[in-house]
């Protein structure tokens, strides 16, 4: 961001003024000075122009009565024929800043009050120099001083005398490029933002130069008119207001030329929309009457952000309620248990499965001790062999009886099955 301007630290505030805007509307921060109206000057005088007047009481009429004007690109009109070579002005009056008027022969006719008017017109500025003239007959009465309100010049009959009218300010001698010097600034504060830490917004020049500054929908939604120069108004406008454009405005106009410099403040504050609350009984079955609110917007303005309408049904509760609640538990809980049943039998039958096709793994499982008695094998299909023609080396005592035990034995069928 653009820090603000800190160039002209004598500006001069004119006023403070505090908006207070709805969200989601248009706000607009009037800022107009007619000083600050810009029109080209095609014969580069800048309009300015210098009249004496007198106020005069010697004919008892009390009357007003212009004697003289000139003007910074044109010569001296004088406005009576008597006056015509008795006063002047001096030909370069705007460039060297006197504007004194010189009268000759003075009389007592020249009495009265005289005041010197400079116009700006361009800079809508205006100033007047006020002096008494005397005249007296005795050249000992001849003097000048100040009575506290204007300067009092006793001048003797017949002589010249010079009455005083000097600026020499830059704007009535000086030559410059009004367009380059007319400028109007724009900056944000946010929240607890100190005036030296403001964002620029805005940059406008006379010349029709306009330099916006911060983020893309910033630049859209804050805008001066293009007319800004010609009509005076540097109005700052905030389309689809929101909550975080909160803050203090300053409104910057300075005119260089002219020596305008004034500060505009504005606070700017963001409400919600204004809403009508309705009370609307609802009567249902075996429940309380409710109560339902529903907001409506009262503005009217297409502009401002409608919101949605909402029902907010408060239902007391009851006995019923909590029965219900305690039915859904114990059903979840009498599910679970089942759940858990049918996993513990489809284990157990998978587990016996494994045993009728494995005997060493029934034996393993049931533990169950097996007599090598109850076993016999079929030996009919046996080839008869004499004892003595079967030599075995027996290990131990043990063994060997077994299998005598064997051959002296008939064989016994066995079902397994059984």
């Amino acid at each position: 961001s653009v820090p603000a301007d800190a160039s002209n630290p004598d500006s001069v505030v004119v006023s403070v003024l505090n908006i207070s805007a709805t969200l989601g509307s248009q706000a607009v921060l009037p800022c107009k000075s007619y000083r600050m109206v810009w029109t080209q000057d095609r014969l580069n005088d800048r309009q300015r122009v210098v009249h004496w007047d007198v106020y005069s009481t010697y004919y008892g009429d009390n009357k007003m009565e212009r004697l003289c004007d000139m003007y910074s690109a044109g010569d001296q009109r004088v406005y009576s024929s008597y006056n015509q070579g008795r006063i002047f002005m001096p030909q370069n009056a705007f460039t060297d800043g006197n504007f004194s008027l010189v009268i000759k022969d003075v009389a007592e006719s020249d009495e009265g009050t005289y005041s010197c008017n400079l116009h700006h017109h361009y800079c809508h500025l205006y100033e007047t120099v006020k002096i008494q003239l005397a005249i007296t007959k005795r050249a000992e009465d001849a003097k000048e001083y100040w009575d506290g309100e204007k300067p009092v010049i006793v001048a003797l009959e017949g002589s010249t005398v010079m009455l005083p009218c000097v600026n020499r300010n830059h704007i009535w001698t000086e030559r410059h490029s009004e367009e380059e010097q007319q400028v109007v600034h724009w900056d944000r504060q946010p929240p607890g933002v100190p005036h030296d830490r403001a964002d620029r917004l805005i940059d406008l020049y006379a010349s029709g130069e306009r330099r916006s500054y911060g983020p893309l929908f910033i630049r859209q939604k804050m805008n001066i008119t293009n007319t800004a120069f010609a009509l005076g108004d540097f109005s700052l406008r905030i389309s689809q207001l929101e909550s975080a454009d909160e803050g203090t405005y300053s409104c910057h106009l300075h005119h260089h030329y002219c020596g305008l410099h004034e500060r505009r403040i504005y606070q700017v504050f963001v409400k919600e929309p204004v809403r009508e609350k309705k009370v609307v009984n609802l009567t249902t079955h075996n429940i309380a009457p409710a109560i339902a609110c529903f907001p409506f917007l009262v503005s009217s303005d297409p502009n401002v952000v409608r919101g949605h309408n909402v029902i907010n049904v408060i239902i007391p509760e009851s006995r019923v309620h909590f029965f219900q609640q305690l039915g859904y538990i114990l059903a979840t809980l009498l599910l679970f248990i089942v759940l858990l049943i049918i996993v513990v039998l489809i284990t157990r039958k998978r587990r016996q499965r494994a045993c009728d096709n494995t005997i060493f793994h029934c034996y393993s499982f049931f533990r169950k001790d097996v007599n090598l008695k109850e076993f016999t094998v079929d030996t009919t299909d046996l080839t008869q062999y004499r004892s003595e023609d079967i030599r075995l080396d027996y290990k131990n005592n043990i063994l060997k009886e077994k299998i005598e035990q064997a051959r002296s034995f008939p064989a016994k069928n066995i079902d397994l099955d059984k």
